[in-house]
């Protein structure tokens, strides 16, 4: 399991000219599966994003977590997160996990977060969408986890 995370101003995702998910300050998440990917690797990778302390505190350290300044997050499958680009022009997917398997991933990933207490939205699973980020920061880190 791999998710690019961005600290967010706000984010957003629009599909076919409709907002689908919308979030202000926050994550938006990146969130790619590959073959092999468990529902250990989700739980664990909930954890990880609803722990970290990546919100600035009243001395501008990377102290605050997610729950602290009411953030929000956003939720975006994308399996080109396994695209590789090593041979040839034109990448290969073929480490990014088939859909039967990905799916109930990535819903588990969704309602676990939401257990949690978070404030989620999202995309559609394989839909085309147009992601509209406002970086915070920057600020970007790469999760994985692997099977």
């Amino acid at each position: 399991m791999r998710v690019v995370l961005q600290r967010v101003s706000q984010a957003s995702v629009t599909i076919e000219g409709r907002l689908a998910g919308q979030v202000g300050r926050g994550f938006c998440l990146l969130v790619g599966f590959t073959h092999g990917d468990t529902a250990a690797q989700v739980d664990w990778m909930v954890e990880k994003v609803a722990g970290l302390r990546l919100f600035s505190d009243a001395e501008g350290k990377m102290n605050l977590g997610l729950e602290e300044v009411g953030g929000g997050v956003l939720v975006v499958s994308q399996f080109t997160l396994y695209g590789s680009s090593a041979k040839g022009r034109r990448p290969s997917f073929s480490e990014a996990a088939r859909p039967e398997t990905a799916i109930p991933l990535y819903h588990r990933f969704v309602g676990a977060l939401r257990d949690r207490g978070l404030e989620v939205a999202t995309g559609e699973f394989g839909a085309d969408m147009q992601v509209e980020i406002h970086n915070d920061g920057p600020v970007t880190l790469i999760l994985d986890r692997a099977p």
